[in-house]
């Protein structure tokens, strides 16, 4: 071996070690949807008290078309570790190469809930007959524009039969909890994952939707495949899942996955 090809080699070796150490040195970027958002938080705190598990995290929705959404963030090539959002939309990420092929860790399904004000008079909902009337009598109502918004727009409302007349009082809201909509008296009446209602002050959650018109989200997480950090991405994946989080994820309103695929 010539000089020269000494010196590169030791050059493209120390470009390898400088790569490798910048990317050990950087903390996860994480991006997690509003619904799986409370437990992250908890489970995040725990993990930080590890050495080296340095993490910067994001919030975006897992679908349309607002700046923060996740979708949006990967086509613009945002520098992301790892995704937590609705496992729907985390599957057509998939399918496009965006992440990691394999890397899917199912790790919670959410129940779609309903609210009012602080100190309203709480409407029954507890069958389909009841919801139908308390959609009806409400003057203004709130769904998100994510996986529950999309549902309650396009199935649930037509298979109650009202969609018309929710028309000119019911809405999408984009980004914005709607939780956040409901307490500062936005609207009357307001749906979304129980996981996104349940921190919001000013409201009271008067129930979940009747089994029959029910839609249940999965939540999941998987490795960004241009992420240059993906061993430690995938520990903290694994992290997430460990039947030892479930009571965490469960006091979040959600219904976590353990070892096993059983609920």
């Amino acid at each position: 071996m010539t000089e020269t090809s000494l010196k590169r080699g030791f050059a493209c070796a120390a470009l390898f070690l400088a790569f490798t150490a910048n990317a050990l040195a950087q903390p996860l970027t994480i991006v997690s949807s509003g619904g799986f958002a409370a437990a992250y938080k908890k489970l995040v705190a725990e993990w930080q008290k590890q050495p080296d598990h340095e993490v910067d995290s994001q919030w975006g929705p897992s679908m349309g078309a607002t700046k923060n959404a996740i979708p949006q963030r990967l086509d613009r090539k945002e520098p992301i570790d790892v995704v937590i959002m609705v496992g729907d939309a985390l599957d057509k990420l998939m399918a496009t190469g965006q992440l990691v092929p394999g890397s899917k860790v199912v790790l919670a399904d959410s129940t779609i809930a309903c609210a009012v004000p602080q100190g309203a008079p709480r409407p029954d909902i507890s069958t389909v007959d009841k919801l139908r009337q308390t959609l009806l009598n409400a003057r203004s109502v709130a769904w998100s524009d994510s996986a529950s918004g999309e549902y309650i727009e396009r199935e649930m409302l037509p298979k109650l039969g009202i969609a018309e007349q929710m028309r000119g009082k019911g809405r999408k809201i984009p980004a914005t909890p709607v939780g956040e909509i409901i307490a500062s008296k936005e609207a009357d009446f307001g749906c979304q994952q129980r996981s996104e209602l349940l921190p919001v002050h000013g409201i009271d959650i008067v129930g979940d939707l009747p089994a029959d018109v029910q839609y249940v989200t999965e939540f999941s997480a998987a490795v960004v495949a241009s992420s240059p950090r993906r061993d430690e991405a995938t520990r903290f994946l694994r992290f997430l899942a460990t039947p030892e989080n479930a009571e965490v994820i469960r006091s979040t309103g959600l219904v976590p996955m353990t070892k096993g695929g059983t609920r």
